[in-house]
């Protein structure tokens, strides 16, 4: 059987037995090291998409994969009725590093908003009673596909086919203070929900006086600020958290992807206002903390200091000043290295190129976007960006 024949193969039995709701691009990916990829014909792929923010030090990393392995002959898993040396290691680590007093620890980025979701409403429910449960986020957010965050996502898109959603949400207006003020004084609200750059919804930075204004607004009445960070955090727009190129104190953070270094991991962080909101049997998680990921998220923390913030902030001006000489680019937005560049010409012709070209690329409402892993070379992400600009202007 030829490597090529083999390929029409595995995508024959991929539309065959799993469920057809990704829409996948021509490359069936096969191994890699660092920020190449190559696929089952040997074919090799820069890869700037980095599992949509996932392998935030490439594939296979060097590091996490000796914790990992490490960790793999001591303790696989074990209940959460038990104490494991990883998950105490890591929650010290995040905590010394953010200010954050607690945190929980689960497996997605739903699952962590799910968390902060239910110890926003805890906490407004202990101090105020029933009744103050309305959440705000924000229009083209994204936060999850479970029933509660996606009804939390500001898309009108998602919000279909799976009614009846769950009540206690509405949606503002992005950049618009306003919006977010009438909402809340319209409503008995206990939390503000907002990504600082809207990832799937356009990766869309907020505007920095907004936030702040917002975040004033929140601690003046005593509604909870979740940020989620479960794209942006961990070092993707060139700070720890994105927040903290904000200058703002949030009362959760929530984040995921990046943290686990390739496996499934999540944390949901809490300031001192509401630390004691989750209390015993109100929230847990089976895998949640499971030791291998949490000796993987460690040597990953570890290495996110302010020399690679530098350099992910350098990489990404570097990226836009290139992609906007580009004559079929309109504009580049976003932070770090959390890039999307509007098009003049047909966005799945690009995609489609790029993948032809050698490099691996996304999309984000109607945007190409890239997420390239934060240690990626220098030499290969000049290929890869050339290579892209061939693409677009090709």
């Amino acid at each position: 059987m030829s490597a090529e024949t083999e390929k029409k193969e595995f995508e024959k039995l991929d539309k065959e037995y799993i469920v057809n709701v990704y829409n996948r691009l021509d490359a069936v990916l096969d191994h890699g090291k660092g920020s190449l990829v190559y696929d089952v014909n040997g074919k090799e792929y820069i890869d700037l998409s980095a599992g949509i923010a996932v392998n935030v030090f490439g594939v296979c990393d060097d590091v996490w994969q000796k914790a990992v392995i490490d960790q793999l002959g001591k303790l696989s898993h074990m209940s959460n009725v038990f104490y494991t040396e990883p998950q105490i290691v890591l929650a010290k680590k995040i905590c010394e590093k953010t200010g954050m007093k607690k945190v929980f620890f689960s497996n997605s980025g739903a699952e962590t908003n799910e968390c902060a979701i239910k110890a926003a409403r805890k906490y407004s429910h202990d101090k105020y009673g029933d009744g103050r449960y309305t959440i705000i986020t924000l229009k083209n957010s994204f936060h999850g596909r479970t029933m509660a965050t996606l009804t939390a996502c500001g898309q009108d898109s998602l919000h279909q086919d799976f009614g009846p959603f769950l009540p206690g949400f509405v949606y503002a207006e992005p950049d618009n203070f306003e919006s977010v003020k009438k909402l809340a004084e319209e409503n008995k609200t206990c939390a503000i929900m907002m990504e600082l750059v809207q990832g799937e919804g356009g990766v869309h930075p907020l505007n920095p006086d907004f936030v702040h204004q917002v975040a004033d607004y929140a601690k003046a009445h005593d509604i909870l600020l979740i940020i989620d960070e479960v794209q942006t955090g961990n070092g993707r727009t060139g700070a720890l958290y994105a927040y903290m190129r904000y200058g703002i104190q949030p009362d959760i953070v929530t984040t995921a992807k990046a943290i686990g270094g390739g496996l499934p991991f999540a944390v949901t962080m809490f300031a001192d206002s509401c630390q004691h909101a989750l209390t015993d049997h109100t929230h847990g998680s089976t895998f949640g903390g499971n030791p291998i990921c949490a000796a993987g998220a460690i040597s990953i923390i570890d290495r996110l200091d302010d020399d690679l913030m530098a350099d992910v902030r350098k990489k990404g001006e570097y990226i836009k000043k290139e992609l906007e000489s580009c004559q079929n680019v309109e504009w580049v937005s976003g932070l770090g290295l959390m890039l999307g560049v509007k098009l003049k010409k047909d966005l799945m012709e690009v995609v489609n190129g790029c993948v032809d070209a050698g490099v691996l690329v996304l999309t984000a409402n109607g945007l190409l976007r890239l997420l390239p892993p934060l240690n990626i070379p220098m030499d290969v992400l000049q290929k890869g960006i050339e290579k892209i600009k061939a693409v677009i202007d090709g």
